[in-house]
Parts: C-alpha cells; sequence; structure tokens
C-alpha cells in the first residue's frame, strides 16, 4: 500500500533537487558531478507546437543518469505556448534575442535564458526543434527538399575562434550525423547538416538563440527532428539520439533506465506521472478522468508539484486546467476550503477485515470492504459513497457496489477520494483502490 505513495513522494523529491536556479520564469534542471565545468546545456519548447523537444527534455530529466561533467535541462522555456500549443503566444520567441522591445511579454524569459548561456560553466548549447519535411540538399519534392528543416542538425557558422572547446561546430555536426544516420528507424529519416551562414545569408537567424550563443563564443546547434515523422515518439527517438551523441563527443558518461526505441519512449511519453497538490493531495494522472469536480483547495496560493517537469497548471474560468506539456491531462473544479493546521498525522482503516494505521493522505487497496476509523472529531467524505443518510461517514463499512461510478477518479472507474475535515476545515485526501 505504501509502494505508490513512497514512489511518488520520491518523484517530487527529485524534482525539487534538480530545480536549483533561482528565477520565476525558467525551470531549470541540472545534473552536475563535483570538480568538472564541462556543461552541455539543453533547451527545449521555445516554439510551443514542437513537441519532440520538450517531451525529449521531461525523459532526459527523468530517466538518464549523468555520470561524469555536467547537463542542465530547460525542459519547457516558453510554457504557456506550449500549453496552447502554438509557436508563440507572444510572437516568435526565437526572434528575440537580437532586439527586445521594453514591453514585450517574453522580457524577462528572454533576459534569463540569456544569463544561462552566458554562465561559465555552460559548453555546448543544444536547441531542440521540431521542423517542416524533410531536408535534403536537391529538391527531391513538396516534403524532401532544401528549403524544409526537419531532420538536421542547424549551425549558424563553421568554426568559432581557433582553440575554443567544440568550437569546430561542422566538424561536431558531421560526426553526430554520420553516427546517427546508422541508427535510423527507417531509411528515409536520414539525418543532414544545415549550415545556415546566418552573419551572411539569413537575416531572421542572426536574431536566434542559438546566434546569440555563437557571437558570444558559446558553441550552439540545433536539432530538428522532422514533423512529418509518424509518431511523437519517432521525434524523441531522434531528439534523444543526438543528445546522446552530443554527450559522447563532450564525455559526458551516461545512464539511462530503459534501451532506446520507439516502442519504450511511447510507453515513457504516456507515463504523465503525479500531481501533488499543497501536500496533502496526491493524484495519478496517467489514468485520470478528464475531469474532477469539487477538489478542496485554498481560495488562493495553491502549492501545484509534478513528478513529470512538463507538468503545469493554467486557471480558466474559476477551473484549474492540469497539462503534461501540450497535453491537457483533466481539469479540476475547485471547491474552496481553508486548511487545517491541527489534523490528525495518520488514520485508522479496517480493510477486508483487517485493520491498517495509514499516514495522511496515503492511498490504500481494497477487495471487498473499507471502513474508516478516524479520530479527533474527523469528519470523512467519501466521494460518491451513495448513502447520504450521515453527513460523516466515519465508521461505515462501504463496498464497491455502494460507489456511484460517475465519482471515480480513475478510467477504469474503481479508484475514489476519501476527504479528512475538521472543523469544517480541510486536512487531507486519500484514495481508496478497489481490486
Amino acid at each position: 500500500m505504501l509502494k505508490n505513495t513512497v514512489k511518488f513522494l520520491f518523484s517530487i523529491l527529485i524534482i525539487l533537487h534538480f530545480n536549483v536556479y533561482a528565477s520565476n520564469t525558467i525551470q531549470i534542471i541540472k545534473k552536475e558531478n563535483k570538480g568538472s565545468d564541462t556543461t552541455l546545456l539543453v533547451i527545449a519548447g521555445i516554439h510551443g507546437d514542437e513537441p519532440g523537444g520538450y517531451f525529449s527534455a521531461s525523459i532526459l530529466a527523468t530517466h538518464y543518469k549523468i555520470k561524469s561533467k555536467n547537463l542542465w535541462i530547460i525542459p519547457n522555456l516558453n510554457k504557456n505556448s506550449i500549453q496552447r500549443n502554438v509557436r508563440g503566444i507572444n510572437g516568435d520567441m526565437n526572434r528575440k534575442f537580437a532586439k527586445l522591445k521594453k514591453n514585450d511579454k517574453d522580457a524577462d524569459i528572454i533576459k534569463d535564458i540569456k544569463k544561462i548561456i552566458l554562465s561559465e560553466k555552460v559548453s555546448l548549447v543544444l536547441n531542440l526543434h521540431d521542423g517542416h519535411g524533410f531536408y535534403r540538399k536537391k529538391n527531391q519534392g513538396n516534403i524532401f527538399n532544401p528549403n524544409a528543416w526537419g531532420q538536421t542538425c542547424v549551425i549558424d557558422q563553421c568554426n568559432l575562434k581557433q582553440n575554443q572547446p567544440f568550437g569546430n561546430l561542422n566538424n561536431i555536426a558531421i560526426s553526430v550525423k554520420d553516427k546517427m544516420n546508422k541508427k535510423l528507424l527507417k531509411q528515409h529519416h536520414s539525418f543532414d547538416v544545415r549550415n545556415t551562414n546566418t552573419k551572411f545569408d539569413d537575416e531572421a537567424m542572426q536574431l536566434s538563440l542559438t546566434y546569440f550563443a555563437v557571437t558570444n563564443n558559446k558553441p550552439a546547434f540545433a536539432i530538428e527532428s522532422s514533423k512529418n515523422l509518424s509518431s511523437l515518439s519517432q521525434k524523441v527517438f531522434y531528439q534523444l539520439l543526438a543528445i546522446e551523441e552530443f554527450m559522447n563527443i563532450m564525455k559526458i558518461k551516461f545512464s539511462k533506465d530503459f534501451k532506446l526505441t520507439e516502442e519504450n519512449i511511447s510507453k515513457i511519453i504516456k507515463n504523465y506521472g503525479t500531481l501533488g497538490i499543497n501536500n496533502n493531495i496526491f493524484i495519478n494522472l496517467s489514468n485520470i478522468k478528464k475531469s474532477l469536480s469539487f477538489i478542496p483547495i485554498k481560495l488562493n496560493s495553491n502549492d501545484f508539484k509534478f513528478s513529470n517537469p512538463l507538468g503545469s497548471v493554467r486557471k480558466k474560468h474559476g477551473y484549474f486546467k492540469i497539462y503534461i506539456g501540450n497535453k491537457k491531462i483533466t481539469t479540476l473544479k475547485p471547491d474552496y476550503f481553508k486548511i487545517s493546521k491541527n489534523c490528525l498525522k495518520e488514520f485508522d482503516v479496517k480493510i477486508d477485515n483487517k485493520i491498517s494505521k495509514l499516514k495522511a493522505s496515503e492511498d490504500f487497496f481494497v477487495k471487498k470492504s473499507f471502513k474508516i476509523m478516524a479520530k479527533d472529531n474527523i469528519r470523512v467524505n467519501i466521494i460518491g459513497y451513495k448513502s447520504k443518510k450521515q453527513k460523516n461517514e466515519n465508521n461505515i463499512n462501504i463496498k464497491y457496489k455502494e460507489m456511484n461510478k460517475w465519482y471515480a477518479v480513475d478510467k477504469n472507474k474503481k479508484i475514489y477520494r476519501v476527504e479528512f475535515y475538521k472543523d469544517d476545515k480541510f486536512c487531507f485526501m486519500s484514495k481508496v483502490h478497489f481490486k
């Protein structure tokens, strides 16, 4: 019974440990080793409608272990645009690195990301994108042509100043491309190097993140998986493949807890992780209904914590929209309560005729029936229990057939909320799982 709760809390602690950069605008996850100044900075989500990049960064943050040197990950630079699945709600963020209007709504983000790029520790920058089509040096049709950006390693110029570590951009890009092309899922997915020769040939790219980096003598590359690939998992496959090759070039030792295959990536993407609210409500997002009503939270200053780096909240018309990247997972309809500061830390529950002592907010699993046996003048509200003869559902034996399935938390209609109150203030929520 403790397994899910422990796993959730551990995930939350990991995310909090990684978020060490003091910024109100940018989430940065740092995986560092003492004594090393070599750092790969991976930036994703500058364009909100390019999920291959930010889902790759999320997996990099949660499933990779860095054994030497350093990896910094910014998984969702343009969070508001990611939620809405658009390129940029305030214009193209990747065209704001040379000039920036004073009243630009992205100004704080741009200023902060520039500071991070210019950090002395940062040795190489990768900016993750999804681009149209499949780049080919010769025209082979509407999708395969020189104007396409997909399946490319993009550089702004061939070299930085002499003796700059990782400054031979062209050679590095060619090496990455050649190694990736030995591991293609399909032959027409082949990668190539696209040199925009930005200083002389591309005015738009002169405003970009990577050009800002190289003009400040920071090696920078853009990785563009194709928007025309058949699945998100294919996009993520190639992004991670490219990132691994760059880590190899930088001699960053790493391991991961999965084999890099399209099938495994698909499974990981669908695992949305968990959400904690105010440290007294914990919800698994992977099997949740499209909406949940009467969620007991505070009127203001609610604390949402996700185990998935792409987790975010958008409040609209009084409801809380829960996102993982550009995917809206559920909508929470609030029921506002004050939070009790003097509530019980644990409670007794009789599960299938056996009494167990559980911690506050801990879930429990039932085959036949359960009875909450809380003390200290606690009121129990079992959401979905059909009988409403009593306001307090403490010390009532409850079976699955007595639950209104409409109130289930999960799509399989097996999980139900058990809420605890004291003096009309909310304490915490546990959940009963019927087997």
